[in-house]
């Protein structure tokens, strides 16, 4: 029987990318969850065909909530690229974007993510009726004549759309340095989402593109360190449980699996920044007190273990953003992209204010690279190999509560 009384509750994520067109009861198996994550590369070339068949076997999977996005094989969802660079692949048949994007737009089971963001609530009886918001971008560094890919000139500020609330990310590429090794051992990914994901800190990073990368990563970031920018504190690499055996390929986040995951998820007490007006903005929400001391206070320990517990911890940072927010609600000024990226504890106007007040919380993120290829092109020796996809067990907010 479902807890009513919960603030937060167990979600299963079943996550892949890179099926290049195998299907689950052929190279692989869907394990059953809440939610299927799709990371892009469902194709081979993005045919009318290919995509019909992939569209199929997503609409038939019994998941709750169903998000994709495409990835740089998928072409004919880029209808620029295809435009221009369509004929390479398909002369002897050309596609239609339009008519292959439709099958994805028309799908009422399905959400195509395009490189924007979305709030998910599930809502069945028997599930766990919880709610997160998640970005979703096909986008990666420029290789080779494929789609959606940007170049070094505009990586700086293309994951500027991701807003610090997001609670899962996906994105096919990722990000440099985790879960991206490819098998000439060059990191593969994108630094500057790896920056973009310090100020975000989501709880998931789900990605795909670089199919030797496939694995899971817990990332520590420190956010106390003044003098030195985007700095990770820990990476811990997760030895995967269905490795040459009949067992689900599980990371366990959540508190039944005894190590959740260091994220509290909380927004913050300041959400946008203008950059026209150049001014910091804070947004009304109900999280936010009407006084700095309006936050719960815990009677004093006889423990120095309990002390220091995880709940006690979360409470005092909420008091502390907090009084930050009051302090610096008066009139503040715009941060200076000096501080982008760098740590300290707010107040502080020389740290990275925006990404921190209220968010320190938000500690650790799990990248995950849910390739179910395992192999490269031309898959030369020993032919095709799959993986299995990654099943993610969290802890999120049930949105029942939301007007408590």
């Amino acid at each position: 029987m479902t807890d009513t009384t919960a603030t937060t509750r167990r979600t299963r994520f079943v996550c892949v990318s890179d099926t290049h067109n195998a299907s689950p009861g052929g190279p692989f198996k869907l394990p059953k969850g809440d939610v299927l994550i799709h990371a892009g590369d469902m194709t081979n070339q993005g045919s009318f065909q290919e995509l019909k068949r992939t569209v199929r076997w997503i609409e038939e999977a019994e998941f709750e909530s169903k998000i994709v996005i495409a990835g740089n094989h998928d072409i004919t969802l880029d209808t620029d690229f295809y435009t221009q660079f369509g004929s390479y692949f398909h002369s002897q048949e050309p596609q239609d974007p339009a008519k292959c994007q439709q099958l994805l737009d028309s799908s009422n089971s399905i959400r195509w993510l395009k490189h924007e963001a979305a709030v998910i609530k599930l809502t069945s009886p028997d599930g766990p009726r919880t709610t997160f918001k998640i970005f979703g971008s096909p986008l990666s560094p420029a290789k080779g004549m494929w789609a959606f890919g940007y170049g070094p000139e505009e990586a700086h500020n293309i994951w500027d759309p991701i807003s610090l609330d997001a609670d899962i990310v996906v994105t096919h590429t990722p990000p440099k340095y985790h879960c991206d090794e490819r098998k000439d051992k060059r990191a593969a990914g994108c630094e500057d989402l790896r920056r973009a994901l310090w100020r975000i800190r989501p709880r998931l990073a789900i990605c795909g593109h670089i199919h030797e990368g496939r694995g899971v990563e817990r990332v520590l970031w420190d956010l106390g360190v003044s003098n030195a920018k985007y700095k990770e504190s820990s990476i811990e690499r997760w030895r995967d449980p269905g490795a040459q055996n009949k067992k689900m390929s599980l990371m366990n986040l959540s508190a039944r699996g005894g190590y959740p995951l260091r994220n509290d998820g909380l927004v913050g007490d300041w959400a946008t920044v203008d950059k026209e007006k150049g001014v910091v903005s804070r947004e009304a929400s109900e999280m936010q007190p009407q006084s700095p001391f309006d936050f719960p206070i815990l009677e004093p320990s006889s423990s120095k273990r309990s002390s220091r517990s995880p709940k006690r911890r979360s409470i005092v940072e909420a008091g502390l953003s907090r009084v930050t927010a009051n302090l610096l609600a008066v009139s503040p000024d715009p941060p200076p992209l000096a501080t982008l990226g760098q740590g300290g504890i707010p107040p502080s106007k020389r740290c990275d204010l925006v990404a921190l007040s209220g968010r320190m919380g938000r500690v650790e993120t799990c990248v995950i690279n849910a390739a179910i290829m395992a192999s490269s092109w031309p898959h030369s020796t020993g032919g095709k190999k799959y993986n299995k996809p990654i099943v993610v067990d969290i802890d999120l907010p049930v949105w029942e509560n939301d007007v408590i």
